[in-house]
């Protein structure tokens, strides 16, 4: 049942949980917002109205949803693109896609698709994280050192940066380093106490009160107090097939990001998450975000990993912590008036910095040159292209790499044999004894193990000198999968046989695969007494059948 989650709940660690995670999420909802030109409202409303949709209606007990790094990334293009070719309504047209993407996930959910969603190589999502961190850390160089986003994403930062550094703001980049400085060597044993982004964020602020005017340097302003408006969804025909795509790129990274941090939360708390219902629960909490013009979200892993770590039992916290910002923001959204941009901007390089995937990096030259090798196209794809061609190729070639090495070893469970000296073969004594006695006349063709595609190749070429013998054992009582491609090879082999004067036996003794030859209708080449249970009675059999042949 839905509220199953709830009945393990604990007042003093969800209550705990809650104001800890709302402490914080309050500094990466500011730097999110502004990072994606939505403004911070939109930051702060995707960290309450994700948060605590997802708190209710997902699968995990103690996830901590909210805008994420990744997703920010993702939502900055989006609204670029729009807004670049219809100023007017182009924020609009980004929230639908926000509420697209949220109606994906619950498609996903509902389909029960949740389980496959993480299933692509560690080397694709590296590489595509890692080039998500490279992505946020580019974008927030223009506003570390005092000026506005160019337009262009990452291209048009690179291409801006000698203008930028042209026209540096000291005074922001002075900020901006000092952000970056107390988030990196902010003391650890007083972080369990106080989150290192908070404690930049005051500390900054008030510093920047202190020494510089408000005119002087680039600041939040005022944030809007009240409800969100209601972002009714807009189309437009053209855009709407680049829509559906943009859709699809942030409900599956929402997918993506949220399993992941599930998973984490899962190992800390001995319990097993609803995949399935969590997604279901992310894209109602990222329909009604777009709804209200605020960012989408999913799990974000520092906050899911605090949480669990101060004592957070149920997702009562969730809901604990999005009723602290909803205050935040009501009541007392005057005090983030004086935040300077570069104080968020060195907020969300920082995220991106961590994004990346340092342990795999320094270790890439250790591993495979294959995996390294999709690792870095995938981030570089993901910077520099596009990132449904970086996820897409990357998941393409890894898999044509484990299929060429699964099809190698899979070629060796492939025998055949005319005698008893090949030990890998499990015969009996009394079976060897058989096949010997055959005198050469007896092909023994053994399979082990699941049998894809990929084995065809070398099935046709155990078979090729079919006609030296008079009867051939196909042995398949090892072999608990066959697909099309090895049942036809296997039909080619059969009727190889037949078309040499040599008789076939039929080792089948399992169910599952028997069902697999008929639905392939390879036993149709086979008559009911020339099929076996036993290796014995088939190589009895040949035996008797090979002594009165000419």
């Amino acid at each position: 049942m839905q509220f199953e989650r709830f009945k393990q709940w604990s007042l003093k660690g969800d209550l705990f949980g809650g104001v800890t995670t709302a402490i914080i999420s309050l500094p990466l909802a500011l730097a999110f917002g502004v990072a994606s030109g939505a403004g911070a409202e939109a930051g702060l409303w995707g960290a309450i109205l994700v948060g605590l949709f997802a708190a209710l209606f997902g699968g995990s007990s103690t996830l901590i949803s909210e805008p994420t790094g990744p997703m920010t990334v993702i939502m900055t293009a989006v609204l670029t693109s729009m807004m670049a070719r219809y100023p007017e309504t182009g924020m609009a047209m980004g929230f639908t896609v926000v509420m697209m993407a949220g109606a994906f996930q619950i498609l996903l959910g509902t389909l029960k698709l949740g389980k496959y969603v993480t299933l692509m190589p560690y080397s694709v999502i590296s590489g595509f994280m890692s080039g998500i961190g490279v992505i946020l850390i580019l974008l927030q160089l223009s506003p570390l050192l005092g000026q506005p986003a160019p337009p262009g994403g990452v291209l048009g930062t690179l291409q801006a940066l000698p203008e930028t550094l042209a026209n540096i703001s000291f005074r922001e980049l002075l900020l901006g380093a000092l952000t970056l400085g107390i988030l990196f060597y902010f003391p650890k044993k007083y972080r369990k106490y106080v989150p290192a982004q908070l404690v930049a964020l005051v500390l900054v602020t008030l510093l920047s009160v202190i020494l510089f005017d408000t005119e002087s340097i680039r600041r939040i302003g005022e944030i809007p107090t009240g409800l969100p408006s209601i972002v009714f969804p807009t189309f437009t025909p053209e855009l709407f097939s680049t829509m559906l795509v943009d859709a699809l790129v942030l409900g599956t990274l929402g997918c993506i990001d949220t399993l992941l941090t599930a998973v984490i939360a899962d190992s800390l708390r001995r319990e097993e998450h609803n995949s399935d219902k969590e997604l279901r629960g992310q894209g109602i909490a990222n329909m009604i975000s777009g709804l209200f013009g605020a960012l989408p979200g999913a799990g974000a892993t520092m906050g899911t990993v605090v949480n669990i770590q101060v004592g957070a039992r149920s997702p009562v916290a969730g809901i604990v912590r999005a009723l602290i910002l909803a205050i935040v923001v009501l009541v007392a959204g005057f005090l983030t008036e004086p935040i300077p941009m570069a104080v968020l901007a060195g907020i969300a390089l920082y995220v991106g910095i961590n994004i990346l995937d340092w342990s795999f990096l320094q270790r890439a030259h250790k591993v495979s040159l294959h995996q390294t090798a999709i690792m870095y196209g995938v981030m570089t794809l993901t910077v520099f292209v596009d990132l449904i061609v970086a996820v897409g190729l990357g998941v393409f070639i890894s898999n044509i790499v484990i299929i060429e090495r699964l099809s190698r070893e899979q070629a060796k469970q492939v025998k055949a044999i005319s005698d008893a000296y090949d030990d890998d073969v499990p015969l009996t004594e009394e079976e060897r004894e058989l096949l010997d006695s055959s005198e050469g006349k007896v092909l023994f063709f053994y399979l082990s193990g699941p049998m894809i595609f990929s084995v065809s190749k070398a099935i046709a070429r155990q078979h090729t000198r079919i006609g030296d013998y008079r009867v051939m054992i196909l042995d398949l009582s090892d072999v608990p999968l066959i697909d099309m491609t090895v049942g036809l090879a296997l039909e080619n082999a059969i009727a190889d046989a037949r078309d040499s004067n040599c008789t076939v036996f039929l080792l089948s003794p399992h169910q599952q695969t028997q069902e697999q030859l008929d639905r392939l209708h390879v036993g149709d080449w086979i008559s009911e007494a020339h099929m076996f249970d036993s290796r014995h009675d088939a190589l009895y059999a040949a035996k008797r059948l090979t002594e009165v042949m000419p």
